[in-house]
C-alpha cells in the first residue's frame, strides 16, 4: 500500500523480527503493492529483509498461515526455485501475530531484482517465461497445507446488498456518495455480469496447484532468473485461474498445452477474467462504504473502480 496504516505502530516490528534472529538497525516503509503493508528491515552489516504486514480481516489468520506454509514447502520441499517464499522463524513458523488479532507479519529474503506493475504488458518471450513457470507449478503435487480456492465471489453479499438497497446513503468518507452513484449507474451491467458469472461457474474443471495472481506486478526479473512473489493467494483451482492473466494468443495456449498435455478452456479463462473484475468491484464497494480519507490509495481505488465498471459495461 502507498499509505501507511494509521492504527499500526511499526515499532512492533523490531521485537517481532527477533523471532527470525534479526536485530533491525533500520526500518523503512516500502510504498509498494496493494492490500498489504511492507517495510525493508536492515540489520548489522547492511543485510536487508523484506517484511510484509497483512491485515488478517482481509483473509483469516489461519488462511494466510496455510498460504505461507504452502509457499515455504514449495521452495523447501518441492524445490521450485521461482517461489519467493517466506523465511521461517526460529520456531519454524512463517507467520506471526503482531497485535493480538488484526495484523500478522511474514519475513522474506530481500532480492535485488526488477519488479513490474499490474498493468504492464509482457512481451511474447516474457509471457513464455511465465507460462513455463506456471506449467511447472501446476504439475507439482500440492503440499498438505494447500488451501482450496473456490470460485465463488468472496464479496458478493456486500455487492448484492449495495445493488439491492440504493436508498441508504454511504457515509464512509469523501468518495462514498460518488461511489454509490456509480454503482447505481452501472447496476444493470453488474446484474448481467453476475448472471454470466453464475453460468460460467457451473463448468467443471480439474484443480491444480495455482498461484492466483501471476500478473507482472508479482514478477521479479534478475537476468534470466524469474521469481513469483505474493503467495497469499496460492491454492487449488483450475489452471485458468492463473492463465487468464498471462496468455494472449494461440502461441501462448499451445505452449502451455505442450508443456502440460492439458488444453486451455476458453470458458474458464472468461470465468476468471470476470471473477477478477467483479471481485475488485466488491472490494471497492466495501472500501467506499467504510471509513476512508482522501489518500493516494483511495484515489487509486476510485480510478480502478471507474475503469472496471466501464469494462464490465461493454
Amino acid at each position: 500500500m502507498r499509505d501507511r496504516p494509521d492504527d499500526f505502530d511499526e515499532e512492533l516490528l523490531r521485537p517481532a523480527l527477533r523471532a527470525w534472529g534479526i536485530e533491525a538497525t533500520g526500518l523503512d516503509y516500502a510504498p509498494v503493492g496493494f492490500g498489504d503493508f511492507h517495510w525493508t528491515a536492515t540489520g548489522e552489516g547492511g543485510r536487508r529483509w523484506f517484511v510484509t504486514v497483512a491485515d488478517v480481516r482481509r483473509q483469516t489468520y489461519e488462511g494466510l498461515r496455510l498460504a505461507m506454509e504452502t509457499a515455504a514447502a514449495l521452495r523447501e520441499e518441492a524445490g521450485l526455485a521461482f517461489v519467493l517464499a517466506p523465511l521461517r522463524a526460529t520456531d519454524g513458523t512463517t507467520l506471526r501475530r503482531l497485535d493480538g488479532h488484526r495484523y500478522a507479519m511474514s519475513v522474506f529474503p530481500y532480492e535485488e531484482a526488477t519488479g513490474g506493475d499490474f498493468g504492464d504488458e509482457l512481451s511474447p518471450a516474457e509471457r513464455g517465461h511465465v507460462i513455463d513457470l506456471l506449467a511447472e507449478l501446476h504439475a507439482t503435487p500440492p503440499p498438505l497445507s494447500t488451501p482450496g480456492r473456490p470460485v465463488a465471489l468472496t464479496g458478493r453479499a456486500g455487492l448484492e446488498q449495495a445493488l439491492g438497497d440504493t436508498t441508504l446513503p454511504w457515509l464512509g468518507g469523501p468518495y462514498s456518495e460518488a461511489a454509490q452513484d456509480l454503482i447505481v449507474q452501472y447496476a444493470g451491467a453488474l446484474r448481467r455480469r453476475l448472471a454470466e458469472f453464475d453460468r460460467l461457474a457451473g463448468k467443471p474443471g480439474e484443480p491444480v496447484l495455482t498461484h492466483g495472481e501471476p500478473h507482472p506486478g508479482n514478477l521479479l526479473r534478475d537476468g534470466e532468473r524469474r521469481l513469483l512473489i505474493d503467495w497469499d493467494t496460492v491454492g487449488m483451482a483450475v489452471p485458468e485461474r492463473d492463465l487468464w492473466l498471462v496468455v494472449r494468443d494461440e502461441e501462448d495456449l499451445a505452449r502451455y498445452a505442450k508443456a502440460t498435455g492439458r488444453a486451455v478452456d476458453q470458458d474458464l479463462l472468461a470465468l476468471y477474467r470476470l471473477r477478477w473484475a467483479l471481485d475488485d468491484v466488491a472490494q471497492y464497494v466495501e472500501w467506499f462504504r467504510s471509513p476512508h480519507g482522501r489518500t493516494a490509495d483511495a484515489e487509486l481505488s476510485w480510478d480502478s473502480l471507474t475503469g472496471t465498471l466501464e469494462e464490465l459495461a461493454v
